[in-house]
C-alpha cells in the first residue's frame, strides 16, 4: 500500500505543545511533530499523509503533517546522534540514546523495580493514580499503538501533575524525554536513574486484526519478560470490560490471556469484589475501592467510554498500580 500524501495550505493553528501541534490544512484537522518536519506556522505550504482519516480508522481520525516545503527543509540532525528512528523509512532521524552514554555495562539488575505492563493506553492515568504523586515513576512507551510520545494528552498531563518523572520513547517510537534501543535497556536506564517505579504502555490506539497473536497488546508480555529477566516485580495491569459490544473484549479481554500466555513470569493485579474469571489463573487482589478519589482531576476514556461505564476497567489498572507503589515501599 503506497502512502497517501497530498500538498495544501496550513489554514489553522488550534495547539502548541513540546512535540505536537494540533493544526489544520485547508480546513481539515491535522497533527505534527517539529521534532521531525521542523516548526509550522499559518500559510505553510505542506505535504500531508491522509490515508488513515481517509481509511476510516477508528484511530486516525486526522491527517499527519509530512514534509513542510516552507520551513522544514535541510534541517540539521541533532547534535551527536548517529542511531536512526524509523530507520530506512522516509522518515528516518538521528535521535541520541541512552545507551550511546553507558560506560561501564555491569549493573543491569532492576533490584526488584516494580514494573507495570499496560496493554491499552488508557490504563495509564489510573495507573499512575495507584502509584501516586510521591514515587518518583518512569513511563516506557513501546511499540503497538501511536509511535509519537507527544500525541499522548494523558501523558502530557501527568508529567504535569508530577505523576511521572520521566518519559522514554522506544524502539520505533519517539519524543520521549530519553530514547533507548529496546525495553530491556529502557528498564535499566528508568533503573540507573534511581526511579522508583516503571509504567510501560503502548501508544494512544492499538494494532488490532481481531485475531490470537495479531494485537498490539502483546508488548505488554515483552516489557514484563524483560523486567522479570533483568531482577525487575513485573505487574501486569488486566484490561477488563462489561460494555464491550466485541466478546472477545467483554468480561476479560482476549489480549490479557494471550499476553500472559507469553509471559515467562508476572503478577495479575486484581481489584477485590470483582470475581476473577478461571482461566486467568493466580491473582493478587487488591483493595482498589479508593479509586474514583484517587484519579480525580484526571482524564479517564476507554474506547469513548468513562469511568461510570466501565468502573472495572479503571479499578483494575488502579489496582495494578497500588501492587506497585506496595512493591516500591
Amino acid at each position: 500500500m503506497p502512502v497517501t500524501l497530498r500538498r495544501g495550505k496550513v489554514t489553522a493553528i488550534a495547539e502548541r505543545h513540546d512535540g505536537l501541534v494540533r493544526l489544520e490544512v485547508d480546513g481539515r484537522a491535522c497533527a505534527a511533530y517539529p521534532g521531525l518536519t521542523g516548526p509550522v506556522a499559518l500559510g505553510d505550504d505542506v505535504l500531508v499523509n491522509v490515508q488513515a482519516l481517509e481509511l476510516g480508522l477508528g484511530t486516525g481520525g486526522f491527517d499527519v503533517l509530512h514534509a513542510n516545503l516552507t520551513r522544514g527543509l535541510e534541517l540539521p540532525a541533532e547534535r551527536g546522534a548517529h542511531v536512526m528512528k524509523l530507520p530506512y523509512t522516509p522518515l528516518q532521524h538521528a535521535v541520541l540514546h541512552a545507551e550511546e552514554s553507558w560506560g561501564d555495562e555491569s549493573s543491569a539488575d532492576l533490584a526488584g523495580l516494580p514494573v507495570v505492563c499496560c496493554s491499552l493506553h488508557s490504563q495509564v492515568a489510573p495507573v499512575c493514580a495507584g502509584l501516586g504523586r510521591d514515587l518518583a515513576v518512569g513511563y516506557i512507551q513501546v511499540p503497538g499503538g501511536a509511535l509519537p510520545v507527544p500525541l499522548s494528552d494523558t501523558v502530557r498531563a501527568l508529567r504535569d501533575a508530577s505523576y511521572l518523572e520521566t518519559t522514554v520513547a522506544v524502539g520505533p517510537c519517539f519524543g520521549g524525554e530519553v530514547a533507548c534501543v529496546s525495553t530491556a535497556s529502557a528498564l535499566v536506564t528508568c533503573a540507573r536513574a534511581g526511579l522508583n517505579a516503571v509504567v510501560c504502555a503502548i501508544g494512544p490506539g492499538i494494532v488490532g486484526t481481531g485475531s490470537r497473536y495479531g494485537h498490539g497488546a502483546l508488548a505488554a508480555a515483552e516489557a514484563a519478560n524483560a523486567a522479570g529477566a533483568l531482577g525487575g516485580s513485573p505487574i501486569l495491569a488486566p484490561r477488563v470490560s462489561a460494555v464491550d459490544e466485541r466478546v472477545r473484549h467483554r468480561g476479560l479481554s482476549h489480549h490479557t490471556l494471550a499476553t500472559l500466555e507469553l509471559v515467562r513470569s508476572a503478577t495479575v493485579a486484581w481489584p477485590q469484589g470483582l470475581e476473577a474469571p478461571r482461566e486467568l489463573g493466580p491473582v493478587e487482589t487488591v483493595d482498589a475501592s479508593g479509586w474514583r478519589e484517587a484519579c480525580d482531576g484526571l482524564t479517564l476514556s476507554h474506547m469513548g467510554r468513562g469511568p461510570d461505564e466501565e468502573p472495572w476497567f479503571f479499578a483494575a489498572a488502579y489496582a495494578a498500580g497500588l501492587l506497585a507503589r506496595a512493591r516500591a515501599a
